[in-house]
């Protein structure tokens, strides 16, 4: 599976749309959520005008790794959705952002007769508290959805029962003007009181339907007692109540729980957008891309994710939407809706599906454009006549003189080629001899490839200075294959880059993409050969170690390197944490022996 992740470079490629935008960073975590009338426009913001910032914000923006969007039909519906996932994520930076206060709260108080109101003083005790609200807007629109469809009370009077049954209060104007049913002089009691707290509870926890509910019946009630009038209030509260709720797709009024599943493709791959709806909100929704293996159908991709995806998010929402039709499946409800809400959902959830598989594309193409556009200022500058676009570096390791390795990586088109990377024990150089060394591999790693018929690289470079570069000439010349291969090396003091055969090195700037692309590959040859390095010091040690030991051979010592990389760490290592790796019978033959090193 894959996401959408667009780095610093590739913002301009955003969409002009409405829709949120969330910051992760190094670690995959969401460090903002914000939402947006113009994504592109917002997220530029962000990078281009950085003297605007304040130091907080340039914090932020340092941390972002990359970004996720998710596309909406208009702000409204980017307010509400973004006010959901930072219910679900509290990200760091939408707690402590714009200034040093916290951001509000609404709170329930512990009150006979309750109070709701926004404050940014968490008092443990005081009551209940939901948020915190990085919108204010939006828990302003909330707050005044609860005075005009419910009746709770704005005062400040200590409202207890004593002080009630005593006369000490009268009616205020929030009673004249129907905003207060007056609990300060019983006209309502804790229970009825309590039951429009209980929905202004459901509200805050994204639960419309219960409120709805609860208006309805109260709408019925009244009326069969033909009590029309306060039916007809009832009857004002729930159309308000769906009002809100009808405002945006992002909230629908006839949803309750449900998933969405849509799927768009190509011959190679398939997009697949996912939308969870509780209780007519969006909660979260995500796209990804899978590749297609044989000849699967969109109908199998879908089924296959769904399952996937409920596993990832703990769900067991049985009711799916989706943009195709697909055949009896468990005991899913699986439909393909062709009017009302429902389908202006499959509708968004294909908006997004689409625009992810367009900037998927757009991003393979700018970065096959950006690999090309380096491999030719790279052939320009090193004085090549092909493009590199087979580069191979190498690198020696021997630390202290111990355990002499190399290493090989291999760069195809600007990127790394894992598969064709090599490690080479050092095996006809005795001692520390970097420059044997190097004629050794160089001479071992292109006689095989002239044996077995392989293409030869584009380049060749060699981390060192002139003494490396002319070990790996030699090398090439006892191939007869000098002339056939470009070859430089970079030393590291001034990161210079030598040719065979010339006294004066080529100085790059530091900020050309040439020397940017040879010090990558130089840093990941270093890389690579440091950690074969280490790992055979530490085999070595954990063999010097326990290959006296009678019954423990060469796979047992792989497999403890590989579990506990170090022989201190087999040490401390539990008999429990060692029988997982090599069993019963050999743990404890390795754990008597620590023992008996420690007597």
């Amino acid at each position: 599976m894959d996401r959408t992740r667009y780095t610093r470079e590739q913002i301009n490629t955003l969409p002009n749309n409405p829709g949120i935008y969330q910051y992760y960073n190094s670690k995959d975590e969401i460090i903002y959520v914000g939402k947006a009338k113009n994504i592109k426009k917002r997220v530029q913001s962000y990078f281009l005008n950085k003297n605007n910032h304040n130091r907080k914000t340039l914090r932020m923006v340092s941390e972002i790794s990359y970004l996720e969007i998710i596309i909406v039909n208009s702000e409204l519906d980017a307010l509400l959705l973004e006010n959901n996932l930072i219910k679900s994520y509290q990200p760091k930076y939408n707690i402590q952002l714009k200034d040093d206060k916290s951001y509000p709260y609404i709170l329930i108080t512990n009150d006979p007769f309750p109070k709701v109101y926004p404050t940014r003083q968490v008092e443990k005790g005081k009551g209940h508290y939901f948020g915190p609200y990085s919108n204010v807007k939006a828990m302003n629109t909330i707050l005044e959805l609860f005075r005009e469809i419910f009746h709770i009370r704005t005062c400040k009077l200590n409202l207890t029962e004593r002080n009630i049954a005593q006369g000490k209060f009268e009616v205020c104007l929030e009673y004249h003007i129907g905003k207060c049913k007056a609990p300060c002089v019983g006209k309502i009691n804790k229970e009825e009181y309590q039951k429009e707290i209980d929905q202004v509870i459901h509200i805050l926890k994204g639960h419309i339907g219960p409120a709805k509910q609860f208006f309805k019946e109260a709408m019925l009630d009244a009326a069969s007692k033909l009590e029309f009038e306060q039916a007809e209030l009832y009857k004002q509260q729930l159309l308000s109540l769906e009002k809100f709720q009808a405002k945006t797709v992002i909230t629908t009024t006839k949803l309750t729980d449900l998933e969405v599943f849509t799927i768009v493709s190509d011959e190679k791959y398939a997009y697949i957008n996912f939308m969870s709806i509780i209780d007519g909100a969006i909660k979260y929704s995500k796209t990804i891309q899978a590749q297609y293996k044989l000849e699967e159908s969109e109908e199998e991709i879908l089924k296959l994710f769904i399952i996937e995806i409920q596993e990832e998010y703990k769900s067991e929402c049985k009711e799916i939407l989706s943009n195709i039709n697909i055949s009896e499946f468990g005991d899913y409800l699986i439909t393909v809706p062709k009017i009302g809400d429902k389908k202006k959902l499959v509708e968004l959830s294909v908006k997004n599906a689409l625009f992810y598989k367009k900037e998927r594309l757009n991003q393979k193409a700018q970065s096959r454009q950006d690999d090309n556009r380096i491999l030719k200022t790279a052939a320009q500058d090193l004085r090549l006549t092909t493009l590199p676009r087979h580069i191979e570096c190498f690198d020696n390791s021997n630390i202290q003189g111990t355990n002499p390795v190399a290493s090989m990586v291999c760069f195809k088109n600007g990127k790394p080629s894992k598969k064709d990377y090599r490690h080479f024990n050092i095996k006809t150089v005795i001692g520390p001899n970097d420059f044997d060394s190097m004629t050794e591999i160089v001479q071992r790693r292109y006689s095989r490839l002239i044996r077995e018929n392989i293409p030869l690289p584009d380049l060749i470079v060699i981390d060192g200075g002139k003494g490396q570069l002319n070990a790996a000439v030699k090398a090439l010349k006892e191939l007869n294959i000098y002339t056939k291969i470009p070859i430089i090396g970079i030393a590291k003091r001034l990161e210079e880059l030598y040719y065979p055969e010339d006294s004066f090195p080529l100085m790059l700037s530091k900020k050309s993409e040439t020397l940017k692309l040879i010090q990558q590959l130089r840093d990941e040859a270093h890389r690579f050969a440091i950690t074969f390095h280490r790992d055979k010091r530490s085999k070595s040690a954990i063999q010097n170690e326990f290959d006296s030991i009678k019954g423990i051979g060469e796979n047992t010592i792989t497999a403890l390197l590989k579990a506990f990389k170090s022989t201190k760490k087999v040490k401390e290592a539990s008999f429990e944490e060692i029988k997982k790796v090599i069993g019963e019978h050999k743990a404890t033959l390795i754990t008597q022996h620590i023992k008996k090193g420690l007597e």
